[in-house]
């Protein structure tokens, strides 16, 4: 491994990458099934790489890859937080329908690999958070968790839930494009749009001159240190000192190996405070930060999906391919029938939104949205950013605790946490928010 092996895989994974743009910007099939770029680089890395058919040159490194820039999405996130603000009990409602939602998956997961996958294939006692981890989480947990197991000898678990994140993404794409047809039918959409009728933008990704934006405002002159280095050179310090505060930790207590994303969260919350105190913060672009997170998104996604193992998913195929039904099923059964009783407005539109989030990503949830309201009657995403504001630290929780806890054989308390806090917060949810 050299410096030159890591330009040899960026250069690559770049060039895949655009690839990936072109194809999105000029597929119609592609445009429908709004594949995304950074996804659609994976799969070619994937099969013209070493996996299959080894035409391209990548290294072995890619998963690792993907551990650092995981660490780099994290590393943003206290910098880019807002105030929160107070809300209504609209709220409300989607806190507790997506914080027990999210918590019963991994409950799920959990249960369907400790409880029964384990008795029939020699599968880790883990296997089952595969799912969770790649369906609510997306590939930056999947790559998270992978991540943080590796570090205790489960080097499988981030291509399987890698695998997990990419099932996914497909299926609440193609599954949720037959809901929102059957819900259209059944009257059950307020504001359906149809696809032809979606803006060019939504479809290739292209945004027209009208409605191009700012990437951030420059807060340095150019002359003495240009703000996208300041930016990028705050995020890298955070990186670093979460990775130091993981190997320290390892050091002083072995059995407790936290993963490096979640400690360069914690990092960032104290550089956050230190740039308050100083006033130093207003140095910092919002807008600059946001862009680096979503850049360093894409190749977690490209790198990930082509560093899955595909000896290892064939290893484990059909407790997988279970373990994956069993969730997509259970999820749809979740979201819609408790967004009908919860949700007092928009009922569909939020449901749908949630199947995209809770299968997908949050981007895979905003893109069907988008098609159930076009406009955004419904302010399904302004109440999903004030009430993701608390589910945030549960999902990162998650995360971190969840290897540790399973290594120190504590994996049973962990499913019946999540399973006790989710019936709990659903029940109340219920009772208090009653459509």
């Amino acid at each position: 491994m050299t410096a030159w092996t890591l330009l040899v895989d960026i250069g690559i994974i770049s060039a895949l990458l655009l690839l990936g743009k072109l194809l999105r910007a000029k597929v119609r099939f592609i445009q429908k099934l709004f594949i995304p770029p950074s996804l659609l680089a994976g799969f070619t890395a994937l099969l013209l790489g070493p996996e299959l058919l080894g035409w391209l040159p990548l290294s072995g490194n890619m998963g690792t890859y993907a551990g650092i820039l995981i660490a780099l999405v994290f590393a943003t996130l206290p910098l880019t937080s807002t105030k929160q603000e107070k809300g209504n009990g609209n709220v409300g409602r989607m806190w507790s329908y997506s914080q027990a939602g999210m918590l019963l998956q991994w409950a799920l997961g959990g249960a369907l690999g400790f409880f029964i996958l384990k008795y029939f294939w020699p599968v880790n006692d883990a296997f089952g958070l595969a799912m969770p981890a790649g369906y609510c989480g997306g590939h930056g947990t999947a790559a998270a968790i992978g991540e943080a197991f590796a570090q205790y000898g489960v080097e499988e678990m981030q291509s399987l839930a890698m695998t997990a994140a990419t099932v996914g993404i497909v299926a609440s794409v193609i599954v949720g494009m037959w809901l929102i047809s059957r819900g259209a039918e059944k009257g059950q959409t307020a504001y359906l749009s149809r696809y032809s009728d979606l803006p060019p933008e939504l479809r290739t990704g292209i945004l027209p001159p009208d409605k191009r934006k700012s990437m951030g405002e420059a807060t340095f002159s150019a002359i003495s240190l240009d703000s996208m280095t300041f930016n990028f050179a705050v995020v890298a310090l955070i990186t670093l000192c979460g990775y130091g505060i993981s190997k320290g930790v390892a050091l002083l207590w072995p059995s407790l190996m936290l993963p490096v994303f979640s400690c360069a969260f914690i990092a960032g919350i104290a550089v956050r405070w230190i740039l308050r105190k100083s006033h130093t913060d207003e140095y910092l672009s919002k807008p600059i930060l946001g862009h680096l997170s979503g850049a360093f998104t894409d190749y977690l996604v490209a790198f990930g999906v082509a560093s899955i193992k595909l000896q290892v998913v064939a290893q484990f195929i059909v407790p997988l391919l279970i373990l994956l039904t069993v969730g997509l099923l259970c999820t749809l059964l979740y979201v819609f029938a408790v967004g009908r009783r919860i949700h007092r407005e928009a009922w569909f539109e939020k449901s749908i939104f949630t199947w995209g989030w809770f299968t997908g990503t949050m981007a895979m949830g905003i893109a069907l949205l988008r098609i159930t309201d076009p406009d955004s009657k419904s302010r399904c995403l302004d109440e999903y950013a004030l009430a993701y504001l608390y589910i945030a630290p549960v999902e990162i929780a998650l995360v971190s605790l969840s290897p540790i806890l399973f290594h120190n054989g504590l994996g049973l308390w962990f499913i019946l946490a999540c399973l006790v806090a989710g019936a709990g917060i659903l029940a109340f949810g219920l009772k208090k928010y009653k459509a």
